[in-house]
């Protein structure tokens, strides 16, 4: 087939890149200009990109590939960082690695594929996409290796995506795929492990607080630290700069440990608590999309994950109205946050998700 490769500069884009060369595919690599970054840190952004132009370049010289870089700042700041900010100043915490997957990795980057004539489109994600038969619909699954599995960040995929998307690492382990890159010579290709705020370039900590201060100087709108019974125990320089669970760089002296619980945007607070405070037996979730199924009809089980690094929790999950579902956890979460995403499963099979509301 012709394909399109999406290529980082990483290993795993890279072995994916290989391992679909060696089939006899005819192999076209794409990397997507995202971001400009900061002059000033230029190199800090290069080591922390996700995409790494320069090193995807020789990794396709090195397997005799067609090359392409395709610059999409604008788009990508259309759509990734001024939605980054929007959300952080309504008091959400967003997670933009998803929605990039969704509008930029594998939609503008699949759109580019069709224009090249390529049959599909290949990603180094560590998932798998299957077709069941008895639904005739497409499955999203987890990549094999548990460390490693991705299928979190792409629950936005439609179904017209997932036809048309290969995932050739699903199946490895990441200590096959250095292996493989071993015996390739590919070893090179891997730098810093990309972070997840690519364009957020403070090197110390990577804090998005100061990126979103210089972007967004609205975002600096100062108001009350309340406690859970609403008791104004302090002052905040704006929600945008709070996240939930966060327990440094509260500006509040106390004799317990206090945790942000709350973020009230409508009264511009931030509620503080005890550890215990953060834990909730459910949740409402929005803007659903569904993969396993068509719709959510009745009540059912699944494993629910509402970050990346959470382990699943038992859950029950329930339809409300046309574009809602509950989640009711069997034990109490800890930090649940608007504006993150809550991923459902059934085994290693992504059923859907939706954004915490």
């Amino acid at each position: 087939m012709k394909i399109v490769i999406g290529m980082s500069g990483g290993i795993d884009s890279s072995v994916a890149a290989a391992l679909l060369k060696r089939e006899g595919h005819e192999l076209h690599g794409i990397t997507l200009r995202l971001w400009r970054g900061d002059p000033a840190k230029g190199i800090e952004w290069y080591e922390r990109s996700c995409c790494k132009v320069d090193v995807a370049r020789a990794v396709a010289q090195r397997l005799g590939i067609q090359f392409t870089v395709v610059n999409i700042q604008e788009e990508f700041e259309r759509e990734i960082i001024d939605e980054f900010c929007k959300e952080y100043i309504l008091g959400r915490t967003p997670n933009p690695c998803i929605r990039c997957n969704e509008k930029i990795k594998f939609g503008l980057l699949l759109k580019k594929a069709k224009e090249l004539g390529a049959e599909r489109l290949a990603t180094g994600h560590y998932a798998r996409v299957d077709f069941d038969m008895s639904s005739k619909r497409y499955l999203l699954k987890k990549g094999v290796d548990p460390k490693k599995d991705q299928s979190y960040f792409l629950y936005r995929l439609k179904q017209e995506q997932l036809k048309e998307i290969l995932f050739p690492l699903g199946e490895f382990k990441k200590e096959a795929v250095w292996k493989t890159a071993r015996e390739l010579d590919l070893e090179g290709a891997e730098g810093k492990e990309s972070q997840e705020i690519c364009f957020v370039t403070d090197a110390e900590d990577g804090d998005y607080r100061r990126f979103l201060e210089e972007r967004a100087p609205e975002a600096k709108r100062p108001g009350d630290m309340v406690d859970t019974s609403g008791n104004v125990i302090g002052r905040h320089n704006g929600i945008a700069f709070y996240t939930i669970g966060q327990r440094r760089g509260l500006g509040i002296s106390s004799r317990k440990r206090l945790y942000v619980v709350d973020i009230d945007s409508q009264k511009n607070r931030v509620v503080l608590g005890d550890e215990g405070d953060l834990l909730k037996d459910g949740l409402i979730a929005e803007d659903i999309n569904l993969i396993a199924i068509e719709r959510l009809a009745n009540t059912m089980e699944a494993g629910a994950k509402i970050r990346y690094r959470n382990p699943e929790a038992p859950a029950i999950i329930s339809p409300v109205g046309e574009d809602r579902i509950k989640v009711r956890f069997k034990e109490p979460q800890r930090a649940i946050a608007k504006g993150q995403s809550v991923v459902f499963y059934d085994k290693d099979v992504v059923i859907g998700g939706g954004i915490i509301s």
